[in-house]
């Protein structure tokens, strides 16, 4: 017979309590209830295989491995025909695929939630054992175990545990709960702590953190998941805010989703960048600085002082990189330096930065004739910091060894005294006509330093005379045109004269312009022949201001020579009726031939053509062409087109049954050689 493994004799309930992760066995009164705590097992002894009736015994067992062979297994239980029960209801997380083992003589079950798993349930001689798979949701489950001997040794053990090979378990843990965090401003140090998870298969706990502000988290608690439950993180004092959450990781490598999410807020105790000063002068507007920094949510206080140990004034507030100082002095050294603040108060100053500003020097404008065209008006803008004494100069700009001289004018303020960057003038009543200068200013201050020059300008009064108006003009009318002849004009800045044709000199919508001509030109020709009109011709001379006394006084007859034309008659005297489809033109080419073309769009039947010229002197057409102009041709020149005059040509359509219809007329105007 073996040895019990297990038995006691005493009366009284043995309680098995968990005191810091151990089990410890603590006496009961035989009359308190047995209460054992989870994972812990309740087992209840009985006095037969049916378990039924009071049991004979209570207690609790944290492992079921007992082997208590052909003796009883405690007081009052006989040693064969006797059954023992476990039972126990735990929180198994997540829950997952789980192993449960179990072996024995005789009889055993195994059951969850009530549901067999295992049934080795016979009376045998030699041990029994099966493993058997199973997947156990998430939260509370009961296990119970169910043995019992019949005759003979009494040996039993049952174990149940998660699987974790990550080809198997595939369920990711719960997340952690009770998740909290604290903040120590002293250290900068952020504490999260959390409570432990009911997993069996856990591998430990992974803190999370992600800045307010963006979504994206970071582990921050290492490789090798933390097997406690709190983490501790030193943050830069920045005034940053930061969310962190903790997630579990099983054995099997399953991540769980994240716990809430608890926010901790640094302390800010780091100085902003410190500012790197420099320096620029804009003669006009002031002085530049720039610190080439511009971070978000900090200010930057400006201040200037007269020596570098000096009283430091502050000008003013920036809320970028740069900021103008636009009453700087000028020709003095200023000491400049910049002290940057965050909203929580903590600065940072850049070095102290000297800057020597040169004299104020006004910024030129364009000069401009003044209003009544008696002088030249100089205009510069400057700063409201600047002396407001100058000095104009000029030079004639033909002559590249001239030497500035001031200007004898008086100063004064243009626009409004509030002008944020005030203008001034001066007019040289000095300036000759037709003489182009240059122009420079410079200011002077009250010790009676001069600066130097602003730029350059260039200007000259300008001419407003026109030239006198034309003479002698006449004209002859001929058959190709009229011939005009006009006296030269004695204008010294003669530029050009301008040839005009109207019908109405007191109508300028019938003003035609013929020519643009070049001083010494005194005939011009107008290659055309008024047809029942009276035309009117004058000329205007135009000198190099683009004065003329037509452009000043607007109408012809009171500034300039004009001749009326009449209408020298050339029109054929008999024309015939224009029943041909075709459209006739022409022009006379580069040897003074007559060069006809024609085109037709619709009813365009033809054999031929002939081409006719109107001969005044016969009063009749004459055909020009023996035989007909093919269907095809387009087009036809005259080699014998009179000289010196007008001609005037038709053809004619020849039809099937060789009548003839005709276009209508197309002058050619051929002036004599060298007209």
């Amino acid at each position: 017979m073996n040895h019990p493994r297990f038995t006691t004799a005493a009366a009284s309930a043995v309680v098995l309590a968990t005191t810091g992760g151990l089990l410890s066995a603590l006496a009961a009164p035989a009359s308190a209830a047995t209460t054992c705590t989870s994972p812990v097992f309740k087992r209840q002894f009985f006095a037969n295989t049916t378990f039924s009736g009071t049991p004979k015994k209570t207690d609790c067992d944290s492992v079921i491995d007992q082997n208590w062979g052909t003796g009883a297994p405690a007081s009052g239980l006989p040693s064969n025909n006797f059954g023992v029960r476990w039972s126990v209801t735990r929180d198994f997380g997540s829950g997952g695929p789980f192993s449960f083992a179990a072996s024995g003589l005789d009889g055993i079950r195994v059951y969850l939630d009530g549901v067999r798993k295992i049934d080795l349930w016979k009376n045998t001689s030699t041990t029994v054992s099966k493993t058997v798979n199973v997947t156990i949701p998430s939260g509370k489950h009961t296990l119970r175990v169910d043995y019992v001997n019949w005759t003979g040794s009494a040996r039993v053990k049952f174990a149940y545990t998660p699987r974790t090979s990550a080809t198997v378990d595939k369920v990711k843990p719960l997340a952690p709960t009770g998740a909290a965090v604290s903040y120590d401003p002293a250290t900068s140090k952020a504490k999260v702590t959390w409570a432990k998870n009911q997993e069996m298969d856990l591998a430990g706990y992974r803190v999370y953190r992600r800045d307010k502000g963006r979504a994206d988290y970071y582990r921050v608690s290492g490789g090798d998941p933390l097997t406690g439950t709190s983490f501790t993180e030193a943050l830069l004092p920045t005034g940053a805010a930061y969310y962190y959450e903790v997630r579990a990781v099983d054995k099997a490598g399953n991540e769980s989703a994240g716990s809430a999410d608890k926010l901790v807020t640094t302390v800010d105790k780091t100085a902003p960048l410190t500012p790197v000063l420099s320096a620029s002068d804009d003669p006009v507007r002031g002085v530049n600085l720039d610190w080439q920094d511009d971070t978000y949510g900090v200010t930057y206080d400006v201040y200037r002082a007269a020596a570098a140990d000096g009283e430091f004034v502050k000008l003013g507030i920036s809320y970028g990189s740069s900021r103008l100082d636009e009453t700087a002095p000028y020709g003095d050294t200023s000491y400049y330096k910049v002290v940057a603040k965050d909203p929580a108060g903590n600065t940072a100053t850049s070095q102290v930065l000297a800057f020597a500003r040169p004299l104020a020097v006004p910024s030129m404008d364009t000069p401009r004739t003044n209003e009544a065209e008696t002088g030249i008006e100089v205009r510069w803008t400057t700063s409201k910091a600047a002396p407001t004494s100058f000095r104009v100069y000029r030079w004639d700009s033909s002559d590249p060894n001239a030497v500035p001289v001031q200007v004898t004018c008086e100063s004064y303020r243009v626009g409004n005294e509030a002008d944020y960057y005030p203008e001034y003038g001066c007019t040289d009543f000095s300036a000759e006509r037709h003489t182009g200068y240059g122009y420079h200013v410079t200011s002077v201050d009250g010790a009676g330093r001069e600066s130097a020059p602003s730029r350059t300008a260039y200007a000259g009064l300008r001419d407003t005379t026109p030239p006198p108006a034309v003479t002698g003009l006449t004209h002859t009318s001929t058959e190709y045109g009229t011939v005009l002849d006009w006296d030269e004009n004695p204008a010294p800045d003669l530029d050009s004269y301008n040839v005009f044709r109207a019908t109405d000199l007191r109508d300028t919508a019938t003003y035609e312009h013929l020519a643009t001509l070049p001083p010494g030109t005194t005939r011009f020709t107008d290659l055309n022949v008024p047809n029942d009109e009276n035309w009117f011709y004058f000329v205007d001379s135009v000198d190099t201001s683009n004065n003329s006394l037509y452009t000043l006084r607007g109408y012809p007859e009171s500034v300039s020579a004009n001749v009326s034309v009449n209408e020298f008659d050339l029109t054929p005297s008999q024309v015939p009726p224009n029943t041909a489809a075709w459209n006739l033109s022409a022009t006379a080419d580069e040897t003074g031939h007559a060069a006809l073309s024609w085109t037709c769009h619709t009813g365009c039947t033809t054999t031929g053509f002939h081409v006719y010229r109107w001969d005044r002197t016969a009063a009749q057409y004459v055909r020009l062409t023996d035989v007909p102009l093919a269907a095809d041709a387009r087009g036809y020149t005259d080699p014998a087109t009179p000289s010196a005059t007008t001609s005037y040509y038709l053809i004619s359509t020849i039809a099937a049954d060789g009548s003839e219809a005709f276009s209508g007329l197309a002058p050619v105007v051929v002036p004599p050689s060298g007209a």
